[in-house]
């Protein structure tokens, strides 16, 4: 698999939503179908953030698409966007570094009661910090280990945010 780039953080997608005043809270999304399995130092870029996002939490979905003995590592963070703020530097794992992802139902850190893969995002978030961006952000997922027995699935990030004012 090489790197790739879900339709919500293509370019080309309209801007990720930004509301007129503040305090309102907004979710951004990105869906993508892993086909091919992953290899190490892969990135998949899943949606936007807009300038002046703070964000408040969010998760990584998906299937099961490593089953048996897993070692499908994955974490969720972001890309650098050229901002000049404190979190507007790339941190690959700044929303979580998951280690190994099991999709094995209220496994170590999975919260789903079925197979698949349901994760809070946590890194910063698990501080107490809630990361805030100057300039419109890419949210990344990046592959750390292939799965060892590889299904097809889709994966999914959503992150949810406010947007100072």
């Amino acid at each position: 698999m090489a790197n790739f780039t879900a339709t919500r953080a293509d370019g080309t997608f309209p801007g990720p939503f930004s509301p007129v005043g503040s305090g309102i809270v907004c979710a951004a999304y990105g869906t993508y179908a892993v086909t091919a399995n992953p290899t190490i130092a892969d990135i998949g870029q899943m949606c936007r953030l807009p300038a002046g996002a703070v964000v408040l939490g969010g998760h990584l979905y998906g299937a099961d698409i490593d089953t048996g003995t897993e070692t499908l590592d994955i974490d969720v963070g972001w890309a650098a966007n050229g901002g000049s703020g404190t979190y507007d530097a790339a941190d690959p794992d700044g929303f979580g570094n998951f280690g190994v992802v099991t999709g094995d139902s209220f496994a170590t850190g999975n919260v789903s009661n079925v197979a698949g893969i349901n994760y809070p995002l946590n890194g910063l978030l698990a501080t107490g910090v809630l990361p805030s961006f100057t300039a419109e952000t890419i949210v990344q997922v990046v592959f750390n280990a292939a799965a060892a027995t590889f299904t097809a699935g889709s994966i999914s990030v959503v992150i949810f945010y406010v947007v100072a004012s």
